[in-house]
């Protein structure tokens, strides 16, 4: 899918702010896959901005290690080997499943009615003849960070949000590739596991039906070969020649 099909044209007056929010927003749910380059033209064009405020948004995400510099000057979402995703999503169950517990006894109302709401947009793309991978990653960031906003706790979430930006260009891989999960609706049978425990205000299940979802998807993620093996030399991104960081 190309870029301009996965951003919103900005306002000058808000430039800076949001080519940064919309490209982190792009690798944290997945929409750009491990080793896909990325031209900074490109980006601006899609933008509608000037190659400046892209030039400073992705030096940002590179300085988060959301994006990677070659040596070859091309910017591109890096690889993970298989031992980083393995310490990631230890992590990733101990803190999403806390903020999860902590979701159930803290939310509200507003909060479990737009969760819920989150929840039915994944399902409804889920039962689509065709699911489209580019808004089942969407809907399924946006289903779990609304659990994990419910928490009511800003620093543990911007503990989550900085390892989705490490882990979000593998972690819907199962997703975008249309795998057996999504034949056999994997996700949804944790999602809806997760929303009933919440609404029934127990965190205990609310938090063993996240790690289910996160260990389940591990578990392909790393059956499927798509990691680098320790001690291996990365293989070339696919798509053709390096982009110049200046293209």
């Amino acid at each position: 899918m190309e870029l301009s099909d996965l951003v919103t044209p900005l306002k000058r007056q808000t430039l800076s702010a949001n080519v940064y929010d919309q490209l982190r927003d792009l690798v944290m749910s997945g929409q750009m896959m491990p080793g896909e380059q990325i031209s900074l033209r490109s980006a601006a064009a899609a933008l509608g901005v000037s190659v400046m405020p892209v030039r400073e948004a992705m030096q940002r995400l590179v300085a988060e290690q959301a994006l990677e510099l070659t040596p070859s000057r091309t910017l591109r979402v890096p690889r993970m080997t298989a031992a980083q995703f393995k310490e990631i999503t230890v992590i990733r169950t101990n803190l999403e499943g806390l903020a999860t517990e902590a979701a159930a006894a803290a939310v509200g109302t507003v909060a479990l009615r737009e969760i819920a709401e989150r929840h039915d947009a994944f399902v409804a793309e889920m039962k689509a003849a065709s699911p489209n991978g580019s808004r089942l990653v969407t809907f399924n960031k946006e289903f779990h960070f609304a659990v994990y906003a419910a928490a009511d706790m800003p620093m543990l979430l911007q503990m989550i949000e900085a390892l989705w930006l490490r882990i979000g260009p593998i972690l819907n891989y199962d997703l975008r590739a249309g795998s057996r999960r999504v034949g056999e609706k994997t996700g949804v049978v944790h999602h809806a596991a997760l929303l009933a425990a919440l609404k029934r205000r127990d965190g205990a299940k609310a938090r063993a039906a996240l790690e289910g979802d996160i260990r389940s998807a591990a578990e392909f993620i790393l059956s499927a070969g798509v990691l680098v093996a320790e001690g291996v030399s990365r293989p070339p991104s696919p798509g053709g020649r390096d982009q110049s960081v200046g293209s």
